[in-house]
């Protein structure tokens, strides 16, 4: 996926978990990915991976249990 722009939703949510699932997602698109997974409640649906995945990056203070991103944390960590 060649995507600048970052927003998973209902419509790219499938394209997104298979670039994951490839290596082919920006530590940003990931990011956005399991916000939105965590957001719709995906994340503890899917397999354990995921839901193991979610609560480290919430654990670590990337987001928070809602899905929402810590901005302040991610530009000050993350290389686009």
């Amino acid at each position: 996926m060649n995507k600048t722009k970052t927003e998973v939703n209902d419509e790219n949510r499938i394209e997104y978990i298979m670039d994951y699932e490839t290596g082919n997602l920006s530590d940003i698109q990931t990011l956005h990915l399991f916000s939105n997974l965590v957001e719709t409640g995906l994340a503890w649906g899917l397999q354990g991976h995921y839901g193991r995945t979610a609560n480290h990056l919430i654990e670590a203070g990337y987001m928070d249990t809602k899905g929402v991103l810590n901005t302040e944390l991610i530009e000050s960590n993350i290389n686009n």
